[in-house]
């Protein structure tokens, strides 16, 4: 999710599950090319499985990107044709490439030339008035052509003209039975269900029906939601992380990316949401929100925040 899954916030959920795969946030092929690619593209080792998901439209930028995200060591290419924003739209990439069916084979068949790593396609059910079963089918059919075995589809349209990326998220009617179809109808390829999910229960439902499910906003505000993923859904019963485990540990990344001159708020701005519900969730997000961002904000205010929830739960601060 643009400018929500970074590296910190990655790295904080790798902590809570082992085996869940990770996605970059949405690289646009200039940012790679044209910008700070040491910034978009560095990850800490522990993070794998890690995709790279890429946004753009030109096959040979994508390509050049793609064997950069190699060289990185990533383990799959994603490439986005689901995001509704202006900038994106802007740029001709994202969820206005679901009108160009063949430009995205392209793209693929050029990524899948250039590296060995599987290349993915993450994108809508459909999008303004392309939104029926044959558009759809076209899309998938199209694409798998060039080599695409892998479809992340989040079960929403999208409008591109009138409605904010926000209410893309929500005011279109999620059709996930036509997520279900696609994999009937292709049982050979991979499905992947995305959109409105925010639960393990409704995660496991869904595999009856498809091959996976991604959570995305649902785990970025209540993380502690992958902390039952490695024993359910992956035989890995080492043991569920708790809060406190998690913490402890992040803490001693924080420290470590602080000396390398990472602003505190960088890191901090993904744990509001842990203590979601719980005695001294306020205190937490107040502390961590108002003290983060200040010029030189060090470890002490993650001390002071912790000290704070930790009180409120009866439980020495750690």
């Amino acid at each position: 999710m643009l400018d929500w899954t970074d590296r910190h916030e990655r790295y904080l959920l790798r902590l809570i599950s082992r085996h869940a795969w990770l996605y970059t946030e949405m690289v646009t092929t200039s940012a790679l090319l044209h910008g700070d690619a040491e910034r978009h593209l560095h990850f800490d080792t522990s993070e794998h499985p890690v995709a790279l998901q890429l946004g753009g439209s030109d096959p040979a930028e994508l390509a050049a990107c793609a064997r950069m995200g190699e060289e990185y060591g990533y383990d799959e290419i994603n490439l986005n044709v689901g995001c509704p924003s202006d900038r994106v739209q802007g740029g001709r990439f994202g969820a206005c490439l679901m009108a160009e069916p063949e430009v995205v084979a392209e793209c693929v068949s050029a990524m899948r030339e250039a590296v060995d790593l599987p290349v993915t396609v993450k994108h809508r059910i459909g999008i303004d008035d392309q939104d029926d079963w044959a558009d759809l089918l076209r899309f998938v059919d199209t694409v798998h052509g060039a080599g695409c075995d892998c479809f992340i589809v989040h079960a929403r349209k999208a409008w591109l003209q009138g409605l904010s990326p926000k209410e893309n998220r929500e005011v279109p009617p999620l059709r996930h039975g036509l997520v279900h179809r696609l994999k009937e109808v292709r049982p050979l390829l991979e499905i992947v269900i995305n959109g409105g999910l925010t639960s393990l229960d409704e995660a496991e439902a869904q595999l009856e029906r498809v091959d996976g499910v991604m959570l995305g906003r649902a785990v970025y505000h209540h993380p502690m939601l992958l902390a039952e993923v490695d024993a359910r859904f992956y035989g890995d019963d080492q043991g569920i992380a708790d809060e406190w485990t998690v913490l402890a540990r992040y803490r001693e990344y924080m420290q470590r990316e602080l000396e390398r001159g990472t602003a505190l708020r960088h890191m901090t701005r993904h744990l509001l949401g842990l203590f979601h519900g719980r005695p001294g969730a306020r205190q937490w997000r107040r502390i961590l929100s108002t003290e983060a961002p200040r010029a030189g904000a060090g470890i002490e205010v993650f001390d002071r925040a912790l000290e704070a929830v930790s009180r409120a739960a009866g439980r020495p601060a750690a």
